[in-house]
């Protein structure tokens, strides 16, 4: 099932829900305005499970640092769940990511085929 999330504005996107992980596909600008939601909201659905978490931020605009810390942080809430969070992006958020050393931690993927794959090999 397909949900809508209402974030800001300047940033929208869907919740997918599968037995064992969530998919979350976001749109327009991760930044400073944008984060508190988007932490609170993604970080409330990382507590109601499943712990698997893929963020499709391929179609993200722009991504500063209150962005990134809000990546980070929701990394952290989603290992303490025993669950995983796996970022797809792009080459403006891989950008923005390398430059603070963080992508090895944020743990970026290509596509969201791939984090799919990666869930599957931690299932079995």
């Amino acid at each position: 099932m397909v949900e809508p999330l209402t974030l800001t504005l300047s940033l929208r996107g869907t919740r997918e829900v599968r037995e064992n992980y969530q998919l979350f596909r976001l749109t327009g600008l991760l930044d400073a305005f944008s984060e508190p939601t988007f932490r609170k909201v993604v970080g409330k659905c990382i507590d109601d499970g499943p712990q698997h978490i893929i963020l499709d931020l391929s179609k993200i605009d722009f991504v500063d640092s209150s962005g990134l810390g809000a990546l980070v942080q929701l990394v952290k809430q989603a290992q303490t769940a025993e669950g995983t969070l796996q970022i797809v992006t792009n080459a403006r958020v891989t950008q923005t990511v390398k430059l603070v050393r963080l992508e090895k931690f944020l743990s970026l993927q290509t596509s969201v085929e791939v984090a799919l794959e990666n869930i599957k090999g931690k299932s079995s």
